[in-house]
């Protein structure tokens, strides 16, 4: 996957992460939670979060968009997310990046 695309999403994704957080009104304090999931973890979070932005991409794609992200947002990578790799992504089937705020549950 060459850079240029990757670039794109990741703009695209941070594009929704913002407007999304405007329109439901986000406060400073507002942070947002990401996860590299499979089909039934995404459905498992947009049932348990609002709002939740999940996009389906390749998987070659999603783990470069998924640590840009969280890097342009200064996030912290946790002890698991630092051991994924591109082989585990794949194996495990995880092609979809999800974002959802903790303190948003669905009602």
């Amino acid at each position: 996957m060459d850079e240029k695309t990757i670039e794109n999403q990741t703009r695209l994704y941070m594009y929704d992460l913002m407007n999304t957080a405007r329109e439901h009104g986000f406060k400073a304090d507002d942070v947002w939670e990401f996860s590299l999931v499979g089909d039934v973890e995404k459905t498992r979070l947009q049932k348990t979060y609002y709002p939740t932005i999940a996009t389906k991409m390749l998987p070659e794609a999603v783990l470069e968009v998924f640590h840009l992200i969280k890097s342009r947002l200064n996030q912290s990578f946790s002890r698991d997310e630092q051991s994924l790799d591109k082989r585990t992504v794949v194996t495990d089937n995880l092609n979809y990046l999800v974002a959802y705020n903790l303190k948003r549950p669905r009602t």
